[in-house]
């Protein structure tokens, strides 16, 4: 992960582009990104728009990455840690016991409240 950090900073530095890399356009940038990304699968099956796109696919999804590791830069986030625990509030949220197989949101698994 710090490699990719020190990769994507560097490439960014070089270019003098911190000075537009403000954290309020880093997010536009990464929602742009992500539109970008679902539009290869509009009116398309997911198995057409891989077939059709998956270099594409691979493109956007690195633009996405690419915007949410300089936005963990910036906010002195490490992306692994912060990935970690989001991974154990859900699994909090989602018990294999209540969630298996089972499409609920948490609020509906619970009863309609946020245990």
């Amino acid at each position: 992960m710090d490699e990719l950090l020190e990769k994507i900073t560097s490439f960014r530095d070089e270019r003098n582009w911190g000075q537009f890399h403000n954290l309020k356009d880093l997010a536009i940038s990464l929602n742009l990104e992500a539109s970008e990304l679902l539009e290869l699968f509009q009116w398309k099956s997911s198995e057409e728009a891989i077939e059709q796109n998956k270099d594409k696919l691979q493109d956007e999804l690195a633009d996405v990455l690419y915007y949410v590791l300089l936005m963990c830069n910036d906010l002195k986030i490490d992306p692994k840690e912060a990935l970690l625990k989001k991974l154990q509030k859900n699994a909090e949220k989602y018990p294999v016991e209540k969630s298996y197989g089972s499409n609920k949101k948490y609020t509906e698994l619970h009863g309609g409240t946020n245990e």
